[in-house]
Formats: C-alpha cells, structure tokens, sequence
C-alpha cells in the first residue's frame, strides 16, 4: 500500500467573512495570504521531493474555507490540480472549508475536477457552541454538507474542537459520534487554544473563558477520539500543528499550547484499555503480558513511562512487559495474565 502525503497549500482566512471568536486564521497556519502566481512552482518544487511509485500524492488546499474564495481563483486553483491530476503527477486533491459553503454546484465543480477529499470545520454539532463562538453556521447545516460529500463520492473528514466556551465533555462526545455517523473516514480534533487579538482572548482575560490545560485538553480529546476509533475513523491529527510562534507561546494570550497533546490523549487511550482488560484478572504479584501494534508500544507505556508504572503499582503486578505485534490492531491490545 502507498503511503500517503500532502502537498499543502495554505489559503488563511481566505474566503471566510466569519470571524469566529477563538480564530486568527494567519496564526493558526503560519502563513499570509498566497501569491497565486507562486503556487505553480511551490507545487513543483513539493514533487520533486516525492517518489510517485511509493507515495499516493495529494495536493490540499487548507487554512481557509476553499469554497468560499472568489470564483475565479476557486477555479484557477481547481484547474491548476486537475492539471497535475492529468498528467498523472499527483492523485487527487483535498480541501478544508465550511460547512455553509457546500451545495450541489460546489459539489459539482470540485467532483469534477479532481477532488477527492473534503475537511468540513463543523466544531461542534451543538447550535447553542455554534451561537456561542459566532461560528455563522448551524448543526443542520453541517449534516447536509457532510452528506453532500458522501453522497457525491468523495471524502468526508470532520474537524472538531474541544474546549470551546458553551461546550462541555457531553457535547463533544455527541459531536463526534454525530461525525461519525455521517459518514466521516477521518477527522481532526482541535483542543481550543487561546490565540492573541481574538475576541476569545477578551474573554479570557475578562474571566469569562478559563483555558483548559494541557492534561484537560487531552482527556477531552480523548472522549472524542475514543468515538471515533469505535465507529472506525481515521483520526488524522490531534491539536494544532506546531508553529515556531506556538511553541514559544508568542502568539498564545493565556493558558498553555503543547505539541504533545496528541501522545497524551493516546497515552491516555491506552491507559483505559489496559485497565478495561485487567479488570477482574488476579494481578496480584503476577507479569502482564501486553501484545501491541509496534508503532504503539511507546503510547502504551505512556509519556515517560506513566502508564506502566501506574497500572504496575495500583494492579500489584510484578512486572508489565509489552510486545510488538503486527498482527494487533494499531488501537487494540491483547493482554495476558503469567506467573512472574
């Protein structure tokens, strides 16, 4: 099987007339608005780096709400794929947008040009967040894009965030099975993040927003990561993707960025399937035998080690070994209960 990669290109803000509380679209992608008379070539170079035989190639269009961007540079940039389509240097493209800017037009116009895959930044399936964070859209709205997509034949990927002012751990869950149910083979899930000149940032200085921190931005997280790994969701990324400005935390007004909250929200994960499955099990001065995919080993033992020290201590297991097995699942374990 081909591994899949992304040649991204970043529209910010473009296209979006809505300024939702917690966004700043140029920091939150690092990027300014495009020269299109550079995208070309910044295609070009991006393959040069590829190798076609081993790598199924997509260009993406993300940042911004792709369908909303004026009309002609919509299909110069559709056209400008199709073009790498034909002539067989990339696979297909890929967008991220809103669910208020998908009918059957724009589902036309992307099917028939190339468009495999489109991310809809729904949030949160709960008009009360929606209103709340002057999102622009309703619930209702993003169901009948999400089904567009999948009726169509192409992708649907739900983007979700956690955290939001209005929302609580209920609300995300349903959100996510709500995803989940429409038809979604990925998703995203974005922990809130304070970022400066928002109206989020008023609030949080106000006092009328308090900041998760990371260990809470991480358990919330894994609510809805946990839905979507039941339903068989792909989950393509959780948090937002570090930027130098992130990191250093110059562009976060209050409380905390990390780019591990995606490990942790695994680690997390894990941490209840192992318990799940030695519930009930006489541990008692005995050895676990953990059987996990090998690309998950590290995120069953947990961030330096947490969970298997943890699950050590409160079981009163003598030991817990884990293995690598490519015949696990990737979020599956087998357990085993030995003699030390």
């Amino acid at each position: 099987m081909k591994k899949h990669i992304n040649i991204p290109i970043f529209i910010p803000h473009m296209g979006c007339p809505h300024n939702c509380i917690f966004c700043n679209q140029v920091k939150i992608s690092g990027h300014s608005r495009p020269d299109f008379g550079n995208i070309k070539s910044e295609i070009e170079n991006a393959l040069e780096t590829t190798d076609p035989e081993k790598q199924e190639i997509q260009l993406a269009y993300f940042g911004g709400s792709f369908t909303g961007i004026d009309r002609e540079d919509l299909e110069y940039l559709l056209r400008l794929g199709k073009e790498f389509i034909d002539s067989g240097r990339i696979d297909s493209m890929r967008c991220s947008t809103r669910p208020d800017y998908i009918d059957e037009d724009i589902i036309r116009l992307l099917k028939g040009n190339g468009m495999k895959t489109v991310e809809l930044g729904i949030q949160s399936c709960s008009d009360e967040v929606l209103k709340i964070n002057e999102r622009g859209h309703t619930a209702e709205q993003s169901e009948r894009a999400a089904k567009l997509i999948v009726n169509s034949g192409m992708q649907f990927v739900g983007q979700m965030m956690v955290g939001l002012p209005g929302s609580d751990e209920e609300k995300e869950i349903q959100t996510a099975e709500k995803i989940s149910e429409w038809g979604a083979v990925g998703a995203r899930i974005y922990p809130c993040i304070v970022l400066k000149n928002t109206k989020l940032s008023e609030m949080a200085e106000s006092g009328d927003y308090v900041p998760m921190t990371t260990i809470q931005a991480a358990q919330r997280s894994e609510n809805a990561f946990e839905v979507f790994i039941r339903h068989g969701v792909d989950v393509i990324r959780i948090g937002l993707q570090s930027t130098d400005s992130l990191t250093s935390g110059s562009d976060v007004a209050c409380g905390e960025y990390s780019e591990s909250v995606g490990e942790m929200c695994i680690a997390i994960y894990f941490d209840k399937l192992l318990r799940k499955q030695l519930n009930g099990k006489d541990c008692l001065g005995k050895t676990a035998c953990v059987y996990a995919n090998p690309k998950r080993i590290s995120s069953v033992a947990g961030y330096k080690k947490e969970n298997k020290n943890r699950i050590i201590k409160e079981y009163g297991l003598f030991d817990m070994k884990i293995k690598g097995d490519p015949n696990v699942e990737e979020f599956e374990l087998r357990t085993t209960i030995v003699a030390r």
